[in-house]
């Protein structure tokens, strides 16, 4: 099972939110969400396979293969585990395409989504990348590939946190997990044309910085046509948006948790 830590609530009854971090990531990339989403949720941090505390999973050998479903059933298990019936979910980056992956699946457990750095379709430049990172996974050292991606997706020297925060996560992988992580480009594609193609009618609300150059345009455009989407733009911040601008990522996520639906 995946490592997990729960940050429970002194509010009564308190709801859930569940945080799912980006390829190469950890559950530390949520320290800033921490103290103040606990005054008021039940928090649940994950790490996913081959991540931060979950290393030792990637020895599994019916684990082998990685694909979108099975890393889903991986976090569905954890909330078993927990006993998490529903909760919101936020994600950052890749961990956004998950939770809309969990939200397919079942949508009971859903209640609403956060979407920090959303990926919704890769532009040239980023299909660009995933072909390079294909063509050259198995014979370039992954750290190098990994600051290489950094750099391209958080280039701005505001960004530089973001960066040093990802890339200082990424060495605790090893070569074989990021390929086994890499090799998931395959389904992205199809997987994503779904998702900007079928509306959820889950309440969900895209995070951006303004200098997300790679992400951004996408999202604007799913947003005007998914009628339960709504987006918020934060501006002089990049990719990694609860890290660079933590102040208004809660004040928006907190505001839209507190909405009530319907």
């Amino acid at each position: 099972m995946l490592n997990y830590t729960v940050y429970s609530s002194r509010k009564k009854n308190a709801n859930w939110i569940t945080f799912v971090h980006g390829a190469g990531g950890s559950s530390a990339i949520w320290f800033k969400q921490i103290r103040f989403f606990s005054k008021y949720f039940n928090l649940l941090l994950i790490d996913l396979r081959g991540h931060g505390a979950s290393k030792s999973l990637i020895k599994n050998p019916f684990k082998s293969k990685y694909t979108f479903n099975s890393i889903a059933e991986d976090i569905f298990q954890v909330l078993d585990q927990v006993k998490v019936h529903k909760s919101h979910f936020v994600g950052i980056s890749l961990g956004t395409i998950l939770i809309r992956k969990l939200a397919e699946i079942d949508p009971k457990r859903v209640s609403k989504m956060i979407m920090g750095g959303a990926i919704l379709e890769l532009n040239l430049r980023s299909r660009l990348l995933m072909h390079f990172g294909n063509a050259t996974k198995s014979v370039l050292p992954y750290m190098w590939l990994y600051r290489f991606f950094a750099f391209i997706i958080m280039p701005n020297k505001n960004h530089r946190e973001s960066r040093v925060l990802f890339i200082r996560e990424a060495k605790k992988l090893y070569q074989k997990e990021f390929i086994r992580w890499f090799k998931l480009t395959s389904e992205v594609m199809p997987l994503l044309k779904i998702f900007r193609r079928e509306a959820i009618e889950i309440p969900t609300l895209y995070i951006m910085g303004d200098q997300d150059y790679m992400f951004l345009p996408s999202v604007r455009k799913v947003v005007k046509v998914h009628p339960s989407s709504d987006l918020l733009v934060i501006e002089d911040c990049g990719h990694v948006v609860n890290v660079e601008k933590p102040d208004k990522f809660n004040i928006g996520m907190l505001g839209f948790l507190n909405e009530s639906v319907g």
